[in-house]
Order: C-alpha cells, then structure tokens, then sequence
C-alpha cells in the first residue's frame, strides 16, 4: 500500500507509518496536515474508491546541518563548513482518504 504526494514542488513515494523529512510546512508541530495524492496504488483505490489525499502527522521542524566541504590545502585535515541550511519538517504519514 502506498502512494505518490506533492508538497514543497517535490513528489515522495509515501505507504502509511513512515517518516519523511519536507520542505518546511507552515503547521504547528502534533497537528495534521493533507498532502495531495498524486497516485495510488491498485490495491487502495479498490476498497476505498477515489483516494486525493494522504494524512500525516507534523513531528518536528528543524534546519538540516551544514555540508562538509573538503578543500586541497597545503596542512592536513583541513575542512570547511559551507553551504545553505534549509528548514525541513518531519512528518510522519498516517492514513490514505477519499476525496
């Protein structure tokens, strides 16, 4: 059982107890949220008919860490932090519903 969502102009292939890390979505941490469901396994849309939306639960909202970037210096073990943080929420998907 699984599906396709779309959120932050990203697609996920998603099945109901995962955990999946998105592009910040402005909801409280503990709420729910609806992602759009692109397409659904056979096997749901059989018994639950027209299935547009996936329920998840918002975990937690972080920043992702930097990025390690090895350069070629003359001393050794030389590395640098660089790189853009992006703000990430973690969700946890619940439930496939009808439209």
């Amino acid at each position: 059982m699984f599906a396709v969502v779309e959120t932050g102009g990203k697609q996920y292939w998603v099945s109901p107890g995962e955990i999946l890390q998105v592009e910040r979505l402005g909801v409280p941490e503990g709420k729910q949220v609806q992602l759009k469901a692109i397409w659904v396994s056979p096997d749901v849309r059989k018994g639950k008919g027209n299935v547009s939306k996936v329920m998840a639960e918002v975990l937690r909202h972080f920043r992702a860490a930097k990025e390690l970037v090895f350069k070629k210096r003359p001393k050794k073990g030389y590395t640098k932090l660089q790189g853009h943080r992006q703000w990430l929420t973690e969700i946890r998907i619940q439930d496939f519903s009808t439209s």
